[in-house]
């Protein structure tokens, strides 16, 4: 359905309430929406208890981070309609606050923007308006120790794991939605399964119905859910760290010339506002968030997880793929081509064939999103992969590298774009916030290389 119809026919969005429960087994954090006059949504989020010990979640701060939470889970209802309106009944933001949630909102819903062909200005998108109680931010009395790693199945939060067994702090996993891959993978990098903070997500079944309906629908800002999440389990468990895998490349924009990024809540303008606000508005002396890998980028991350083998038969991050039992790699998206390529210049033909089943660089299907990877395309694609300058240097570092007849993509690109010289290998961004224990195990592993 047209935008400007839905806004004009459903003005309001409504954030009723929020509760959290808990029995024996698990914790329960409870949500009500409502687009008025159209549908309500009662999503649950529920963590698992396993052995930890959990702080008291009636104490203001679970509270607050509580509803923190829903004002990131309501972005996924919200956007059916787009209502101009936002209210929150449950709740009371400052003027600073609600332009945080504007900011990402609109910043966090660019690529759905972009697709729905959506114009308008940060302003215009969603006015904010708060009718609830107010909670305090509030202090931590204890010490804070170990430090929570967000695992997915892909090389970036593999590398992580690795890398951090180093660390002088225990490691405990964190994930929503536990597949059996990423699993697997924390179970090589040395994690038993109560050392995974495990929360279990599932949309509304109205939602999806409205999706199949022709309301709007979209990409999200999942890695905010995942950054407010994780700060809620590392301050109820008494952790210190939360160590996420988002790289340097997350920064660059899909669209050309436009501020339209696909992983806008990985990148560091967003990990800058989150740390902010929750020493502002929720705990100012709470865990630690963080990117470990933001120093560095997609080609140092290849190469390093290039030589962690016991991985490579595990690793997964097709979406398309995930959707299979067992998770596969489709072998016919960016997803799976962009990995292909960033290991290629690291590993031989033979073993990404192994890893991947099929040889990429011979799929002619491939060559139009081979083409938006290089940067010769109108966009980048809207997937969680890396600069044209990383897939320009790895295909540059493959073809000079490669022995015999040049494959289909490799032949393309060599008879299309020179030869890119630059070495990406010795890059290290400061602009990051790792403690300097973390950054010199980085630096470390990176500079040895």
């Amino acid at each position: 359905m047209e935008y400007q119809v839905l806004r004009k026919k459903y003005p309001r969005f409504i954030y009723q309430a929020y509760k959290i429960e808990e029995d024996k087994q698990n914790i329960y954090l409870k949500y009500d929406f409502e687009i008025e006059d159209l549908a309500r949504f009662q999503p649950v989020l529920t963590i698992l208890k396993k052995d930890f010990v959990w702080k008291s979640l009636q104490s203001k701060l679970a509270q607050n981070m509580a509803f923190h939470i829903g004002m990131i889970e309501a972005i996924s209802y919200f956007k059916a309609t787009c209502s101009p309106y936002f209210y929150v009944k449950c709740g009371q933001l400052t003027e600073a606050q609600i332009q945080w949630f504007q900011k990402l909102i609109y910043l966090g819903l660019g690529e759905f923007r972009y697709k729905n062909k959506i114009s308008t200005e940060q302003n215009d998108f969603v006015q904010i308006i708060t009718e609830g109680e107010c909670i305090e931010p509030e202090k931590l009395q204890e010490n804070l120790t170990d430090c929570i790693i967000p695992i997915g199945g892909g090389k970036d939060s593999n590398v992580t794991l690795e890398l951090l067994k180093q660390t002088s702090h225990k490691r405990f996993g964190f994930r929503i939605n536990l597949e059996d891959v990423s699993k697997k993978c924390a179970q090589i990098a040395g994690l038993q399964e109560d050392e995974i903070i495990e929360v279990k997500r599932k949309m509304e079944s109205n939602l999806l119905e409205l999706n199949q309906n022709g309301y709007l629908n979209g990409h999200t800002p999942f890695s905010a859910l995942v950054a407010f999440i994780s700060y809620f389990a590392a301050t109820m468990l008494g952790k210190k760290y939360i160590v996420l895998s988002n790289e340097d490349s997350a920064n660059e924009a899909n669209i050309k010339g436009e501020n339209i990024n696909h992983q806008y809540s990985k990148t560091i303008e967003f990990e800058n506002d989150f740390r902010d606000y929750v020493k502002k508005y929720i705990c100012s002396n709470g865990p630690e968030y963080f990117s470990f890998l933001r120093p560095i980028n997609e080609i140092q991350i290849a190469k390093l997880f290039a030589e962690l083998e016991e991985y490579h038969p595990i690793f997964k991050s097709c979406n398309i793929g995930s959707k299979s039992k067992p998770w596969k790699w489709c072998c016919n998206c960016a997803k799976c081509l962009f990995p292909y390529i960033m290991l290629s210049p690291f590993l031989k033909r033979e073993r990404l064939i192994g890893m991947f089943g099929e040889d990429l660089f011979q799929k002619e299907a491939l060559l139009q999103t081979f083409i938006e990877l290089c940067g010769d395309g109108q966009n980048k694609p809207f997937e969680c992969v890396g600069t044209y300058e990383e897939v320009k240097f790895a295909v540059s570092q493959t073809i000079q590298n490669w022995e015999g007849e040049l494959p289909f993509l490799l032949t393309y690109y060599q008879e299309h774009n020179p030869l890119f010289t630059d070495n990406l290998l010795k890059d290290y961004n400061k602009n990051n916030h790792l403690p300097k224990e973390f950054d010199e195990i980085l630096r470390g592993r990176i500079f040895k290389c």
